[in-house]
């Protein structure tokens, strides 16, 4: 194990995100705010976050905001790895069955920017966002299979129920992945 995967391990990020979730699923509950309280000043100021989980290397569930929602980043990701597990519509909620194989990470995203078009996207490097009206779709960076600017946009349209021909606003932003 090489030092960056051990510091992944010991992510309080992610191993707040698997309380959250064992919690959820075990006992049917939320952690109550005196078990989110956390020394570690990184999960108390306010950022959005996504929550994505893996079972045996394919997704099975991933929610996030795109702007802060909750008073800290701890329960940001408490609220959003709850929801990973349970209300991501592409699956059935996590049993408890489950738990020992799942992989969990939490992507904190920098506040999104405007861009002006494409050229300024890189997928492995910026998530993007594109909005029509109230129409938004949010892919995250450096996602397996998605190589090309055009194949996020195609995607992030796809989840905004927006279609190719439509103009939009584009946004980019950056993330701090944890494991």
């Amino acid at each position: 194990m090489t030092e960056s995967e051990e510091l992944d391990i010991r992510s309080p990020h992610a191993m707040l995100a698997r309380k959250a979730i064992d919690v959820w699923v075990r006992e049917k509950r939320e952690l109550s705010p005196e078990e989110i309280k956390d020394e570690k000043s990184e999960l108390r100021g306010r950022s959005a976050a996504f929550v994505s989980l893996k079972k045996q290397g394919g997704l099975r569930g991933c929610i996030g905001t795109f702007q802060p929602t909750r008073e800290s980043l701890a329960e940001e990701i408490v609220s959003n790895a709850i929801s990973a597990a349970s209300r991501d519509p592409r699956f059935p909620p996590v049993s408890s069955d489950e738990l020992e194989e799942l992989e969990v990470s939490v992507d904190v995203l920098s506040e999104p920017e405007p861009v002006s078009d494409a050229s300024q996207l890189d997928p492995r490097r910026y998530g993007v966002i594109v909005r029509r009206g109230n129409r938004t779709g949010l892919l995250l960076p450096d996602l397996e299979g998605v190589d090309s600017v055009e194949e996020q946009l195609e995607i992030a349209r796809s989840k905004a129920g927006i279609s190719p021909h439509e103009p939009i606003q584009l946004y980019r932003f950056t993330v701090d992945r944890y494991h």
